[in-house]
């Protein structure tokens, strides 16, 4: 397995992060349009660094690692 693979899914579990806080900073901020600029470019971002890291790591555990990092 390839060590870019756990690298690229470590940093899509990050972006995961970014997109429900880019979402939630919209509803409470006079920023929304870079709020919501944010949240699209972190959901894009981590679904391609998920894709990406899928390549190498099998579906259920790259999932599991990925949902992992963005709820914590």
């Amino acid at each position: 397995m390839s060590r870019f693979a756990w690298l690229f899914l470590i940093v899509a579990g990050l972006f995961e992060i970014g997109w429900p806080l880019g979402l939630k900073l919209s509803q409470t901020t006079r920023f929304k349009v870079s709020s919501i600029v944010l949240a699209a470019l972190s959901m894009g971002l981590s679904g391609l660094f998920l894709w990406l890291a899928q390549k190498e790591i099998p579906m259920g555990t790259a999932y599991a690692v990925w949902t992992g990092i963005g709820a914590a």
